[in-house]
């Protein structure tokens, strides 16, 4: 259900990125966005986690710089059948973790040091657990495949807000394409749209990590209580994140910081825990 889901939530998008296209360019401008949307699918495949790792300032660790860490993971993808990623570790006092790479043989997982800090072993393992559902799920790529493609809609559709300014770069409404007010609307929801949708993905991937975790880790009350943690330890010490980024984290890292919040990628904590709790029961 959750890959269907994805799919057809990323075809949304997709559409979305060619509609616009249409609307500027006609039969040309899908063309332009088709491979627009390609080349953005492409490199957000292959650089996504360098990209991802770099903006975080992320170190490489090995087995005997963080043996703790190394022995989890280990353990963790041995549960899960993977093969062992990549850990790094983030120079931040802020509790927070991410996965990324395009797949489970180009996987990596980072820990900030306010996370390893703040944990205990079953905690860390819940998060970790985590993490390896995500790259289990191919979530790292999906999700950085949905945040570049929703760029690219709200980069076109900024393209054209200025076409619908300057006359839709100079064709009349009974040209071919959508005219001014089909450019004014996509320049106003169509970006809406994009995070909404991206957000969708988002939330439906938080929920099956979990499930995930829970499993690998060996206790869903591992998770729930690193969760509890490193909710109320984030909202103390922020990271400093970036949006495009944000979906990436365990817990959502701007949480109290903008009104985009509203639009959160990530499921309620309360819910979250409210589910590893119920798993824990049954």
């Amino acid at each position: 259900m959750n890959t269907v889901k994805t799919a057809f939530f990323l075809g949304l998008l997709t559409i979305l990125l060619l509609l616009i296209g249409e609307l500027l360019g006609g039969k040309t401008g899908i063309i332009i966005a088709f491979v627009f949307a390609l080349i953005m699918n492409f490199s957000s495949y292959y650089f996504s986690d360098k990209i991802a790792l770099s903006m975080y300032r992320a170190r490489e660790t090995n087995k005997e710089q963080s043996p703790l860490l190394h022995e989890i993971v280990r353990k963790l993808a041995e549960r899960a059948k993977l093969p062992m990623p990549k850990l790094y570790i983030i120079p931040s006092s802020s509790p927070n973790a991410f996965a990324t790479g395009r797949g489970p043989h180009h996987a990596a997982v980072a820990v900030t040091e306010g996370a390893l800090n703040l944990l205990n072993k079953e905690e860390l393992m819940g998060v970790l657990g985590h993490e390896l559902g995500h790259v289990k799920h191919r979530d790292i790529l999906i999700g950085s495949v949905a945040a570049t493609v929703a760029g690219a809609v709200m980069i076109v559709a900024s393209m054209a807000r200025w076409a619908a300014i300057f006359g839709g770069f100079g064709r009349s409404e009974d040209e071919e394409g959508g005219g001014i007010i089909g450019l004014i609307a996509v320049a106003i929801l169509a970006p809406i749209a994009a995070m909404l949708i991206q957000l969708a993905i988002s939330r439906t991937r938080e929920y099956e990590a979990d499930k995930a975790g829970a499993k690998f880790s060996g206790n869903p009350l591992y998770l729930a209580n690193a969760l509890e943690k490193l909710d109320a330890y984030s909202k103390s010490v922020p990271l400093n994140a970036q949006p495009s980024t944000a979906h990436m984290f365990i817990v959502n890292p701007l949480k109290g910081k903008t009104l985009m919040n509203l639009f959160s990628t990530h499921p309620p904590i309360e819910e979250r825990i409210k589910r590893l709790k119920e798993m824990a029961r049954r």
